[in-house]
């Protein structure tokens, strides 16, 4: 009976930290999000200027509605591969991309602001335990990513802004990663898996019983 009740126990531990055990084709599938997350920022580093240059005269600070296709790498590559450290991981990833093939922030200034925003979603998918992969969550882990990476932007970039610059810009960048990097990765998250393509992870298994 105590047997029983050991493996019994055992069995319940195991799901409970699958999300801490990588497996191979977790890293490989990462690290494709993660390069193809980076050639995405480095379109963005030339096509965000376009949209800057007509918003920043309407309401300095509102700029920060721009920031969400750098945010999304972490969100997508959470809900996807669902392990620990898996957000920071894509993220960081992307960021390494976009400074090896060059952008106007530099190397080092690029990798640190990827490894803060994707310790942002990072943080929310840790807060539900890495149990909870729905819609409000993913939008909660975009927002937690933009509120890391624009504290960071407002501390490297914009120091000495004033209260309604600080206000306007922290608002503006939590919607546009809550929007861009937390729903619409869920949204092309959920798409991804709808092709089977993903039948190897719980988030394409998932989309398989709804189907």
């Amino acid at each position: 009976m105590s047997t029983s009740t050991s493996a019994s126990t055992t069995q319940t531990a195991a799901p409970a930290r699958s999300f801490l055990r990588w497996r191979i084709v977790d890293i490989v599938v990462a690290s494709v999000i993660g390069v193809a997350a980076g050639l995405i920022f480095l379109a963005w580093n030339v096509g965000y200027l376009g949209p800057k240059a007509l918003l920043e005269p309407l309401l300095p600070g509102i700029q920060g509605l721009l920031d969400g296709p750098w945010l999304f790498a972490g969100v997508l590559g959470g809900l996807i591969i669902r392990k620990a450290g898996a957000a920071i991981y894509v993220e960081l990833l992307a960021a390494v991309v976009s400074a090896l093939i060059g952008n106007q922030w530099g190397g080092f200034l690029t990798l640190e602001a990827g490894l803060v925003q994707g310790l942002g979603a990072e943080l929310i998918f840790l807060l539900f335990f890495y149990r909870r992969w729905s819609l409000p969550v993913a939008i909660l882990a975009g927002a937690g990513a933009a509120l890391a990476g624009g504290i960071n932007n407002l501390v490297l970039w914009y120091a000495g802004s004033g209260p309604a610059f600080t206000i306007i810009y922290l608002i503006s960048t939590v919607i546009s990663g809550a929007v861009i990097a937390g729903a619409l990765s869920w949204v092309l998250a959920r798409g991804i898996a709808a092709t089977g393509a993903l039948d190897r992870f719980g988030s394409g298994r998932e989309a398989r019983v709804r189907v």
